[in-house]
């Protein structure tokens, strides 16, 4: 594990900020390094509002969409809501198809079928709206690239509304409006929101051409900020806004189908970091395991009963998919050794009966053991498609351009990319792949590394620091869990393994005869003899709370220690 300190801002700019806000060098230093330069920023930061949202008439074609979909539902047209089958598109489709619901019933929602019909806009999704009488696709977290279906369902009488947030190709679809921050031509001020942010927009400008208010908008936030957090999205800016007040719909006031999934958990209050945990991965199962509109189905429920039995449904597919990515992650590994891989630059694993819904879990699991660039691959028909992840600082989507004559097709970004080749070809596409990395990877990138934000002392942690601390969230991208490092500290003689063979490390610490301070590090069992003995340390943690006994204390959550 590598450790980096990230750079220091400049002695002038911390004593400014501090004095500004009253705070100490400390908190001014982690402000600074979000990109928080001013007392008005600051206070945006710490007291996010709903005020705060931007115009979603600024976005390049919104009156068009507003004016097309009054249209549509003046002359009582059948109106399809689309959506692809991951948490940002099932929970855009919930929220958008709740939302026309609630005045014009002519609504229905489809999802396509992970495996049948593949990612985006489907030909078979079409034809299912020409045969059933829609004449209008909203088509939300897809669409961008869908210029030849957005042909083919115009050929049959069927308009497009596209929301969407991934980066446009050369062409535009031909639709009636292409709702995307991230169009060229698009002036709108803020460029990271999901696809179910760009839904949440159209439905507030549909909502505001009304004279109705954002207030009016606040019980489809939980919606919002589960696919902010699911989607590995910014919360910066106005992510930031709607993930602080969904989070606290999803505590306050949560939409009966979130209801019923956190009542077959045991927690009180939900964190983003529980929602993508907890929330995120029980709707992701459906269209993992089952189908995708088993998960809109529940996000859309009114009576606490039924959203029950879907959710215990969907706890069955979750656990389901916990057994399958277990049970493959292990053969994989086993594959790796007996071919003899493990000192390479990549993995690249393949099993046609591998399940091809987990596969990209799988492939994240792989580089927690073997940190480098890893696809796994299963049967696909008469193909081969794999999932592809990546290491920090490394492009796998640039590695994957550099074995495209191996390629069928492929798409994805930098971190995270999905492809399809003929079974003939893997063997040669392997050797390609690890020589594209072998030729281009930092070598440094093959070992995983801590960012840590400042160094700190023992006598700076305490109650103050952490009440500011806990308003620096929710976290995420471009604001994540402050991380310090404090050097030279040392047990008590408390220190020991804990859990199921004594894997996680639990100890109290202390800095140069400083008042003790509880420390629990997960998976961090094998460092237990490093602390033994009152050896000197270095220690690399984030601040936490633990209760006990009613008693709330403030602990170090342990990254590493060296």
């Amino acid at each position: 594990m590598r450790w980096t300190i990230k750079p220091k801002p400049t002695p002038k700019d911390i004593e400014r900020l501090s004095k500004e806000l009253q705070v100490d060098s400390l908190v001014a230093q982690l402000l600074l390094q979000r990109g928080i330069t001013t007392y008005e920023e600051a206070k945006d930061f710490f007291r996010p509002q709903l005020s705060h949202l931007h115009d979603p008439f600024l976005m390049k074609d919104m009156d068009k969409a507003v004016a097309h979909i009054e249209s549509a539902i003046a002359n009582n047209e059948n109106i399809m809501v689309y959506g692809d089958y991951d948490v940002d598109g099932t929970t855009a489709v919930a929220l958008f198809s709740s939302f026309l619901l609630e005045d014009y019933p002519n609504v229905t929602t489809y999802i396509p079928d992970r495996y049948a019909e593949g990612y985006g806009v489907s030909t078979q999704g079409i034809d299912f709206a020409a045969d059933n009488d829609f004449t209008l696709i909203i088509a939300l977290d897809c669409g961008v690239k869908a210029v030849e279906q957005v042909k083919y369902a115009k050929e049959k009488g069927i308009d497009f509304i596209i929301c969407d947030h991934h980066r446009p190709g050369m062409e535009l679809p031909d639709a009636i409006a292409v709702l995307d921050p991230k169009r060229d031509d698009c002036d709108y001020p803020y460029k990271e929101l999901c696809g179910c942010g760009v839904g949440f927009k159209l439905i507030q400008a549909l909502t505001l051409k009304n004279g109705g208010t954002i207030d009016d908008l606040i019980p489809y936030l939980d919606l919002v900020a589960t696919a902010i957090g699911a989607d590995i999205v910014p919360i910066t800016g106005e992510n930031r806004v709607l993930a602080y007040y969904g989070l606290q719909v999803i505590n306050m006031n949560p939409r009966i189908g979130f209801k019923a999934i956190i009542d077959q958990t045991k927690k009180k209050t939900l964190t983003i970091t529980d929602v993508v945990f907890i929330i995120a991965p029980r709707i992701n199962a459906a269209g993992r395991m089952k189908h995708g509109q088993h998960a809109v189905n529940l996000l859309v429920e009114t009576e606490l009963d039924v959203a029950s039995e879907f959710a215990a449904a969907i706890e069955q597919f979750n656990a389901d998919r916990r057994n399958l990515d277990k049970e493959i992650t292990q053969e994989a590994l086993l594959q790796i050794q007996e071919n003899g891989e493990e000192e390479g630059f990549t993995s690249v694993v393949y099993n046609e009966n591998w399940h091809k819904g987990v596969i990209g879990i799988v492939a994240s699991r792989l580089t927690e053991t073997y940190y480098r660039p890893t696809l796994v691959f299963t049967k696909s028909g008469n193909k081969l498609a794999a999932s592809a992840r990546s290491v920090k600082g490394f492009d796998v989507y640039n590695a994957l351009e550099g074995c495209s004559d191996c390629i069928e097709q492929f798409g994805g970004h930098k971190y995270a990319a999905g492809l399809t080749l003929l079974e003939e070809q893997y063997g040669a596409f392997k050797m390609q792949f690890e020589k594209v990395v072998s030729e281009t990877i930092d070598p440094q990138l093959l070992e995983p590394e801590l960012s840590i934000d400042v160094k700190i002392k023992f006598n700076q942690i305490d109650d103050r620091l952490m009440r500011i601390i806990k308003q620096f969230a929710p976290f995420g991208p471009g604001n994540m869990t402050p991380v310090f490092m404090a050097e030279k500290i040392q047990d008590t003689g408390y220190a020991k393994g804990v859990g199921k063979s004594e894997k996680h490390l639990k100890l109290s610490a202390f800095q140069n005869g400083s008042a003790p301070i509880g420390a629990i590090g997960f998976n961090l069992g094998d460092k237990l003899d490093n602390v033994r003995n009152k050896n000197s340390f270095d220690a690399v943690f984030s601040l936490d709370e633990n209760e006990w006994n009613g008693r709330v204390s403030i602990q170090l959550k342990l990254r590493d220690i060296r």
